[in-house]
């Protein structure tokens, strides 16, 4: 699933370690989150998007616009 964490990370100067501090999860898991390799639990994702002041659809796409476009 792509994502806009590493942007809005990025704009606010916070490393991964940081953004993986205030969701109490491991830098490897916003690592993951990053880079799609993991998909974050519907809680995760909901303090994400809080923390970032972002609805959940904002932060996540799932390419199912895009299929559902071509159709």
């Amino acid at each position: 699933m792509q994502n806009i964490i590493r942007i809005l990370r990025a704009e606010r100067g916070w490393s991964q370690q940081e953004l993986a501090d205030k969701l109490d999860v491991s830098r490897q898991s916003v690592n993951a989150i990053e880079t799609g390799k993991y998909d974050p639990s519907l809680p995760l994702a909901f303090a994400i998007a809080r923390l970032f002041g972002r609805s959940i659809e904002d932060l996540f796409d799932d390419g199912a616009s895009v299929a559902e476009a071509a159709e």
